[in-house]
């Protein structure tokens, strides 16, 4: 990866398959900080590499405001401990999240399935009782 180039709005936007709205978004979360060159915003190696962070926690679950917190720490080079406890209290914290709302899907589903089934029953009767009204009933012509 060429640590010198320069990517345009349109460019960073088309590697990562978002709009140049979304750039703008992010850089006025303070998320990005382009630089400008001859009135034209430029993103650096850093910008893409904290965009590719930013896509990665956003896609985890994570929200700007923890985004933005975790990269306002992020140094390259100047990793501390006190940055990895955080960073994986953090992740504890969104892996227990993730698991109650699992536990709760696994809950919502059953129900769900106890109610398809409750109601493929009645219907099942409904349309027995049904077939049973036809051939119990007698129809024009018949005495």
């Amino acid at each position: 990866m060429d640590k010198t180039k320069l990517y345009s709005v349109s460019e960073l936007a088309r590697e990562f398959a978002l709009t140049p709205q979304a750039l703008r978004f992010y850089e006025e979360k303070g998320l990005l900080s382009p630089h400008r060159a001859g009135g034209s915003r430029v993103f650096d190696y850093r910008d893409r590499a904290r965009l590719v962070l930013i896509l990665k926690f956003r896609r985890l679950g994570f929200s700007l405001e923890e985004v933005k917190d975790y990269l306002d720490r992020y140094h390259p080079g100047g990793r501390s401990a006190a940055q990895y406890r955080d960073g994986l209290d953090k992740v504890r914290r969104r892996l227990a999240d993730l698991e109650r709302m699992r536990g709760e899907l696994d809950d919502i589903i059953v129900e769900l399935k106890d109610l398809e089934e409750d109601a493929k029953k009645r219907l099942a009767a409904c349309e027995q009782g049904r077939a049973e009204e036809n051939t119990s009933t007698p129809t024009l012509g018949e005495s």
